[in-house]
């Protein structure tokens, strides 16, 4: 697999058909299967990490295109914007400006909510968008459970060495754009963005509540 770092948000690789093969994936299930897309993602965004500390966090804008040969796959990072009230989306460099890639969190969640590209565009199309949020203390998640209007959220917490991980999922049939803005802003004053992957975590780290975290919290911390 070749990979370019294209700046600090942004990194483009490129893995053969003979590449995907040798790892085990067919070449049509990537397409249509996505468990098996995710994962192969997943396994190369790790590579990605190991080559060029590449740290995946909070909301991806994935661009694929289908070659000959293989795959080249664009992966731009969102940032949260200063007064942590919205996503910003980094345009890439020169080589990129052509790209529809805006900086505006409507343009990010695009690609989750009305997504109109074909298989050949995207490789990943996701139902739910999610955040994972760290906790250095477990007060912080028991004050954040105390807030209205969190539990239609899919949640799961985990421990992994010595913090708490918050995995938070936006329902696409009950969350806008704007809800999911101003919900992720509430859990940000309690938590803070991580670098560790939820896929790291769920591997090493201990499941502490498998679901509904808030209402269960509740339950005992009254």
């Amino acid at each position: 697999m070749e990979i370019e770092r294209i700046n600090e948000n942004t990194v483009k690789f490129y893995i053969s058909y003979v590449d995907i093969e040798e790892r085990g994936f067919d070449r049509e299930e990537i397409w249509y299967n996505r468990e098996r897309s995710e994962e192969l993602f997943w396994e190369m965004m790790d590579e990605v990490h190991a080559e060029e500390e590449f740290m995946v966090e909070g909301p991806l804008w994935i661009q694929v295109q289908a070659l000959d040969k293989g795959l080249e796959v664009l992966v731009t990072k969102a940032q949260l914007s200063k007064d942590g009230q919205k996503f910003e989306l980094p345009i890439p460099g020169d080589n990129f400006k052509d790209s529809p890639v805006e900086d505006k969190i409507e343009e990010l969640l695009e690609q989750h909510y009305h997504s109109n590209l074909n298989d050949e565009d995207v490789l990943f199309e996701y139902d739910n968008l999610d955040f994972v949020i760290a906790f250095k203390d477990f007060e912080d998640v028991i004050h954040l459970a105390k807030r209205p209007g969190l539990d239609e959220l899919v949640t799961k917490l985990y421990y992994f060495e010595d913090n708490y991980y918050l995995l938070a999922e936006f329902p696409e049939e009950l969350f806008g754009e704007d809800e999911v803005d101003d919900i992720l802003s509430v859990l940000l004053e309690y938590g803070d963005e991580t670098q560790v992957t939820i896929h790291r975590i769920q591997e090493y780290g201990k499941e502490i509540i498998s679901n509904n975290v808030f209402v269960e919290l509740r339950k005992y911390f009254n």
